[in-house]
C-alpha cells in the first residue's frame, strides 16, 4: 500500500528516521522503484516544520522520478531531507546516522549530494551505507555535465524554433553563473551565440562577461529582455503570475529546478507562443553524472548520455505538437508512460 501526500498521489516508502544522540532527523521519500531503485540527493535544511518538510522530500521525490523516467534511465525517484542547520548541526556521527537510514532501506533509496550536503558529506555517509553515489572518488563535481547537457537541449529548442540546431547568432539570456550557468555561457560562447548575463554577484558576471564578451544586465532585468531563448539557470519559480506578462523570449531553457511556480505556467507559455523545454528533462546531466557512477565512472560516457537530452526534447516536442498540449504536459505523459509501463510489467 503505497502513501499518499495531500494531492493524492502514491508514494511507495516514507521513512522517518531519528537519531537523539547525533541529533538527526531526516525523512527519505521513495515515490517509485518501478524503473529501478531511486536515486535522489540529500537536502540539509532548517525547514520551519516537520509538515513542511515532509511536503518538500514529497515534492522533490516525484520530480526525481520524471527526471530518470525522461532521461531514459532504469532508475526510479526518491528524495532525503535532513531537518536542521548545516552550518551548526552537521558532524560526522550525525551523517553515520543519516547513513544506517539510507541502509535500511536495502537499496530502495540511493543518495548524493544536494543543498547543504556535498561530496565530502557522502564520503562519510559511505562509511555506513554501500548506496551512496557522489563521493569525492566517484563522479565528482556534475556541473560541467548538467551544463552540457543544457547546451545540447538549448540546440533542440533551435531546431525547433528553426530548423537549424546551431546558436550562432542568436540571443540568449543567461539568469545565474555560477558554476552550472556559467558553463553554460561557456558552451554559447564557443558556438558564436550573443550572450546576456545576470547575477545576483555582480563581480562573478563581470568577471566571466570578460572571458567571453558577453554583455552584463542587472538581476531584476535580465528575465525582460528581448532575447531569442532566456536560460534560467539560478532560482526556481521564475515563471509566475507576475512575470509571464514581461517575457519578450521565443523559448525559455535553463538548468533551474522547478522553473514553473504552478503546472499552469506551463500551458501560459504555450498559449502565449513561448517554446518551454521541460526542466527536469533538460537539466538532468546531473542526475546522468552520479548513475553512471553506479556503473564505474567514465566521464566520456556521462558526457554522451547528457548529449542525448537534446533527443528526449525533441521527443517532448513531438509529442507536444501531435497532441497539441504543452511540452510540460507532453513531459510529464512520457515520463508517466515509462513508469507505468514497468510497474505493469512486474
Amino acid at each position: 500500500m503505497g502513501v499518499f501526500d495531500a494531492l493524492g498521489d502514491a508514494y511507495e516508502t516514507v521513512s522517518y528516521a531519528n537519531d537523539p544522540a547525533s541529533g538527526l532527523r531526516c525523512i527519505i521519500a521513495v515515490y517509485s522503484t518501478a524503473l529501478g531503485p531511486s536515486l535522489g540527493g540529500t537536502r540539509f535544511w532548517p525547514f520551519e516544520s516537520e509538515e513542511a518538510a515532509l511536503r518538500d522530500v514529497l515534492r522533490l521525490s516525484k520530480a526525481m522520478a520524471y527526471k530518470a523516467s525522461a532521461a531514459g534511465l532504469n532508475l526510479g525517484g526518491g528524495k532525503a531531507v535532513v531537518i536542521g542547520d548545516s552550518h551548526t548541526m552537521k558532524t560526522p556521527a550525525l551523517l553515520r546516522a543519516y547513513g544506517r537510514a539510507v541502509e535500511r532501506l536495502g537499496g530502495a533509496y540511493i543518495t548524493t549530494a544536494d543543498v547543504g550536503t556535498t561530496s565530502a558529506d557522502m564520503d562519510v555517509i559511505a562509511e555506513a551505507t554501500t548506496f551512496v553515489t557522489g563521493t569525492t572518488n566517484g563522479s565528482g563535481d556534475p556541473s560541467p555535465v548538467t551544463a552540457y547537457g543544457v547546451w545540447h537541449g538549448m540546440k533542440a529548442v533551435a531546431e525547433q524554433l528553426w530548423d537549424d540546431n546551431s546558436l550562432s547568432g542568436k540571443h540568449v539570456a543567461v539568469q545565474g553563473v555560477g558554476k552550472v550557468g556559467g558553463g553554460v555561457v561557456r558552451h554559447l560562447a564557443e558556438e558564436g551565440a550573443q550572450i546576456t548575463i545576470a547575477d545576483i554577484d555582480p563581480g562573478c558576471a563581470r568577471d566571466l562577461a570578460r572571458d567571453v564578451g558577453a554583455e552584463v544586465v542587472a538581476a531584476d532585468e535580465i528575465a525582460s529582455i528581448p532575447c531569442d531563448i532566456f536560460s534560467p539557470c539560478a532560482l526556481g519559480a521564475v515563471v509566475n503570475d507576475a512575470s509571464l506578462p514581461a517575457f519578450k523570449c521565443r523559448a525559455i531553457a535553463g538548468a533551474a529546478n522547478n522553473q514553473l511556480e504552478r503546472p499552469e505556467h506551463g500551458r501560459a507559455l504555450h498559449e502565449a507562443g513561448i517554446l518551454y523545454a521541460p526542466d527536469y528533462v533538460i537539466n538532468a546531466g546531473g542526475l546522468i553524472n552520479v548513475e553512471d557512477e553506479l556503473h564505474g565512472y567514465d566521464t566520456e560516457r556521462a558526457h554522451a548520455k547528457a548529449a542525448a537530452i537534446g533527443d528526449r526534447l525533441r521527443a517532448v516536442f513531438a509529442r507536444s505538437n501531435a497532441d497539441g498540449i504543452p511540452p510540460s504536459d507532453a513531459a510529464d505523459a512520457l515520463a508517466e508512460e515509462r513508469i507505468e509501463a514497468a510497474a505493469s510489467s512486474r
